[in-house]
């Protein structure tokens, strides 16, 4: 992979020692003069902003920069979350169990004693230390932390962060500007108790009921929208209260809920709940298909969620390749183009297929006729013919075909990373991107592997100090034979 080299920055010339000097008593004079600003200085302090940065766009620092966050997450919705937040410029302090750390370092573990894959792609850009926190040196390891850091998130089960003596009250009291930001399976109600995955939070979330086909079981989405959908909205969340904290001085809870957020992500369904009260949904294969609706949204294979129809379709090769398909999508003003391409030039002025209206009960015949042209060409091809006539078209991309893709690799969007236990390994890097935040994406750490550092350089503790800590037990692992206490 190309190494992408920073601009540099330009060096100002230096100013005659004499006028250094002048500049210098300036300076003082400006700080002194604090009651009666020049008019400009005066509307730049009634915003509380800062002056424009003089330094090029990427170099003045991350967007996120001193804001330090006290990572109790593991699995995948929680990290997901602090993942983001340290890909903006956070410092990210992992807190792990001692000699075991979080479950997903030895899950669907791929290489011989090396971190998986499921941990080392959750978990980049962040710092771990490992902490007993039924200890009481860790304890107090852990109060040191949460006075010094900014935002505390986790993803226990219900209780558990309670249950560690680590209550909302516990921790206002201790840094009243902590945040503390949660994911949960279910918001207040019958099942906040409940333990929730991913797949779990797609069927309470309302996607599993409306995909798939209408003849088949409900289906889950291989995208994470359970797991890392809720990590967003957490991120989200979280950069919110830090704001508001700028404003109100004070720390805040912040709860994203799982199956909250997969309603969020499945709105438009709730949309056509309400629609269907009114009446059939036309953009609904079955519509046109004759098939009665029954009282709740139904699943529409791959019809399209918004107002324009589409469908997938097969592609040249689709007999030996699994992915040699398109997603099609039928719009209105590219209509006549659309029948240029697959030689039905007479539809366009036919009453029966002019208007989509008109259409609507056709749908399924169209995309039968529009597959026959399709499948004479590769998806690449049938692309690229499409986008020139502005007509929306999408490659089903296998994940090899994205891990290969070269643009998805020049955008950092795909990022290979090389790790001191597993070797190089590809990643998914930050999907936001800032002009004047650049992300630099970084391995995961190994289990513990800045223990000693944060002790020391964060935690103020002396060197002595830490051997004490090491010895008492507080940051290792116990014995072998003697029982592991959860962090």
């Amino acid at each position: 992979m190309r190494k992408k080299t920073k601009p540099r920055q330009k060096s100002t010339p230096k100013k005659p020692a004499a006028k250094r000097a002048a500049s210098k008593k300036k300076v003082v004079k400006l700080a002194t003069r604090t009651k009666a600003p020049a008019k400009p200085a005066k509307a730049a302090a009634k915003n509380g902003l800062p002056k424009p940065s003089s330094k090029p766009f990427g170099q003045a620092g991350k967007a996120l920069e001193g804001v330090r966050i006290l990572d109790f997450t593991h699995v995948q919705s929680g990290p997901t979350c602090t993942q983001l937040l340290a890909y903006m410029g956070a410092d990210v302090i992992k807190v792990e169990r001692p000699g075991v750390g979080d479950i997903t370092r030895t899950q669907l573990r791929d290489v011989k004693g090396a971190d998986s894959l499921y941990f080392t792609m959750l978990n980049g850009n962040k710092r771990s230390i490992t902490i007993d926190s039924k200890h009481a040196k860790g304890k107090e390891i852990l109060e040191r932390l949460i006075k010094r850091c900014d935002v505390l998130v986790e993803n226990f089960a219900p209780g558990a962060l309670d249950r560690m003596g680590l209550t909302w009250e516990y921790i206002h009291k201790t840094n009243p500007r902590m945040i503390v930001a949660s994911v949960k399976g279910f918001g207040p109600g019958p099942y906040e108790d409940c333990k929730v995955y991913e797949n779990v939070a797609q069927c309470a979330g309302g996607a599993a009921s409306t995909t798939g086909f209408r003849d088949g079981p409900p289906v889950v989405t291989g995208a994470q929208i359970g797991d890392s959908g809720t990590g967003l909205h957490l991120a989200f969340g979280i950069v919110s209260a830090l704001y508001q904290r700028h404003r109100t001085g004070r720390g805040q809870k912040v709860l994203a809920a799982m199956q909250d957020g997969v309603l969020n992500l499945t709105r438009v369904k709730l949309r056509d709940q309400q629609r269907l009260k009114h009446g059939p949904l036309g953009e609904y294969s079955q519509f046109g298909e004759g098939v009665a609706f029954g009282k709740a949204v139904p699943r529409a294979g791959n019809d399209s969620g918004g107002g324009q129809p589409g469908w997938i379709l097969k592609c040249k090769g689709w007999e030996n390749d699994p992915d040699a398909y398109i997603y099609f999508i039928t719009q209105a003003p590219v209509w006549a183009a659309i029948c240029d391409l697959i030689g039905k030039a007479e539809w366009k002025t036919d009453p029966d297929y002019a208007t989509p209206p008109a259409r609507l009960p056709r749908l399924r015949h169209i995309f039968d006729t529009i597959e026959r042209w399709t499948m004479t060409k590769t998806k690449f091809e049938v692309m690229e013919i499409c986008n020139a006539v502005d007509i929306p078209v999408g490659p089903i991309l296998s994940m090899k075909e994205i891990a290969e893709e070269p643009s998805l690799r020049d955008t950092g969007t795909v990022v290979e990373v090389d790790h001191p236990t597993r070797g190089k390994y590809l990643t998914v890097g930050n999907p936001v991107k800032m002009s004047d935040s650049v992300t630099e994406v970084k391995r995961s750490p190994l289990l513990g592997e800045h223990t000693e550092e944060i002790l020391g350089k964060e935690l103020g503790y002396s060197a002595k100090e830490i051997a004490e800590i090491k010895g008492s037990g507080a940051i290792t692992a116990p014995e072998k034979g003697a029982r592991a206490e959860a962090a």
